[in-house]
């Protein structure tokens, strides 16, 4: 291969790809390469008679060569990338970077400088620029949203804080009129006769009742189970009792619409892990809204097996039927098939919602099928078997003799208080009526109560606040101290618990419950 042939020096300077010029220290040029005298329009002779650097520059260039470009080569002997505008021969001007360096000649000095074109370094700068400012933009935005997002995230967090109040507070003025009415009608149905003339009368008040405390009580489940505060009692329980109990507790209704229902059971019994109240309230759930949505003289079948490890509980239907995509969202918070002026069946959508969180809550799972609408539709759960758990058999308590138990009720609410004293009266329980917690103090002080069901929002001071005085008192037996009131949040038990009571009621409640509590203090 031959050898490359290199250019002289002399070459090399006169065809260099940047402009070269050789001036003395106060700029006048002496010598010129061939490329700085194209780019401005001269001959060398025509640089070399006399020209200085200086007269190259524009007006501003030139005061910046005095005030800087020369003390800086007087004291450290060079100067780099100097922008500056040289002056063409036709008086346009190109923009360019100059690089001084003075070196030793002879017995004197010289400057070398070598210029560069900067049109292209120009041009990237503005590139460079545009893309730093948009970089900017696009970073303010994105603060800008992220600011966004954070205020939008704070106002969910506040509209979800004030939803569960209003939720609270709502089920407590529900709940407060409805404990008057409960008692009542516990009280008619215990005075009326089988064949009594009224008698539909009441059991259509007494299911009404019971629907409008369902409603309630889903309400608040279902916030309860969406903020992670629903505590399950877990223990061995067989599905067909359950299954059972909550056929029982829609026979009225699946008997007023005319409905055929049919229960399979298995022979063997199955059980599993789980919260007896929260099954039954689920399966009670998916059985009313069979009811709901299936016109007059349709069919109902529940059924319960077992597949693969699980405990399958199918409830099918021959009603409306659901749409394919609303197959998944029917599950949803407030989810309804059909727009509100349309619904002759009532219901907030809140049913299949709290099936799904106490499902889930059971380990378990929950889907819908239909073959589409007027095809009827099936829901099945699946709840993973408790294989060596010992099912505990749940049978009802039967009522106890009442014995003289005394009874103080307090409750600012003269129609609830009456309507709870009525029956207990019927129940053969000496009752006592306070209005308010002076009133309930002041008869302790008097006389012995063997059992004191409270309100909590009394006018002069609140339940919380009677109990903690009353375990303060120096009675020769304490009481047992119920809480009975519209505030049923798990915070609200907490509280009570706290306070000194034994037992928290939530309004409206049927006397049953308040019985289980005396005849186990009867019993005690």
């Amino acid at each position: 291969m031959p050898a490359l042939a290199l250019p002289s020096p002399e070459d090399s300077f006169a065809e260099a790809a940047c402009g070269l010029m050789t001036t003395d220290t106060g700029g006048r040029i002496v010598r010129a390469n061939r490329t700085i005298l194209a780019w401005l329009g001269y001959t060398e002779a025509e640089m070399t008679a006399g020209m200085r650097l200086q007269d190259l520059l524009s007006v501003g260039g030139r005061v910046f060569h005095q005030t800087h470009c020369a003390p800086l080569l007087q004291l450290q002997g060079s100067v780099s990338e100097v922008q500056v505008d040289l002056v063409c021969k036709d008086r346009s001007r190109v923009p360019a970077l100059l690089n001084i360096a003075r070196r030793r000649a002879g017995v004197g000095f010289v400057d070398q400088v070598a210029v560069f074109i900067a049109n292209d370094r120009r041009a990237y700068e503005r590139e460079l620029l545009r893309a730093r400012a948009g970089a900017e933009a696009a970073l303010a935005a994105q603060s800008g949203a992220e600011a966004k997002l954070r205020e939008a995230n704070q106002q969910l967090s506040l509209a979800d804080r004030r939803k569960d109040e209003f939720l609270a507070t709502l089920a407590h003025e529900l709940r407060n009129p409805l404990a008057p009415m409960r008692s009542g009608a516990d009280l008619l149905k215990m005075t009326m006769g089988a064949n009594a003339p009224h008698q539909r009368i009441v059991d259509m008040f007494d299911r009404q009742l019971r629907q409008m405390s369902h409603l309630v009580d889903d309400l608040m489940e279902v916030a309860r189970i969406s903020q992670g505060k629903l505590v399950l009692r877990i223990e061995p329980v067989c599905l067909g009792g359950i299954v059972q109990a909550a056929v029982a507790d829609l026979q009225a209704q699946i008997g007023a619409a005319g409905h055929a229902l049919t229960l399979a059971l298995p022979a063997t019994p199955l059980t599993v892990l789980g919260d007896p109240t929260r099954l039954t309230q689920m399966l009670v759930n998916l059985l009313t809204n069979a009811c709901k949505y299936t016109p007059p003289g349709g069919r109902i079948a529940l059924a319960l097996r077992e597949e693969d490890g699980e405990a399958v509980i199918a409830i099918s239907d021959s009603g409306i039927g659901i749409p394919p995509e609303a197959l998944e969202s029917v599950f949803e918070m407030f989810s309804q098939l059909e727009p509100a002026l349309k619904r002759a069946h009532g219901g907030l959508g809140i049913g299949l919602a709290l099936v799904k969180g106490l499902v889930a809550l059971h380990q378990g799972s929950v889907r819908a099928d239909s073959a589409g609408a007027g095809q009827g539709s099936t829901f099945t759960v699946r709840l993973p078997l408790a294989r060596h758990a010992a099912s505990r058999a749940h049978h009802a308590e039967a009522p106890r003799n009442a014995g003289a138990l005394q009874v103080l009720v307090v409750d600012d609410n003269r129609d609830a208080a009456e309507m709870l004293t009525a029956v207990l009266d019927l129940n053969g329980y000496r009752t006592a009526v306070a209005y308010c917690g002076e009133q309930a103090t002041g008869y302790l002080r008097a006389h012995a109560a063997q059992a004191c069901i409270l309100d909590i929002g009394l006018p002069d001071i609140d339940g919380y606040e009677l109990a903690r005085r009353i375990r303060a008192m120096p009675l020769e037996k304490q009481p047992v101290l119920i809480a009975l009131t519209g505030w049923g949040q798990p915070a609200d038990v907490d509280a009570a618990i706290a306070a000194g009571f034994d037992h928290h009621l939530s309004k409206p409640v049927e006397f049953a419950a308040v019985q289980r509590l005396l005849a186990g203090l009867e019993a005690a």
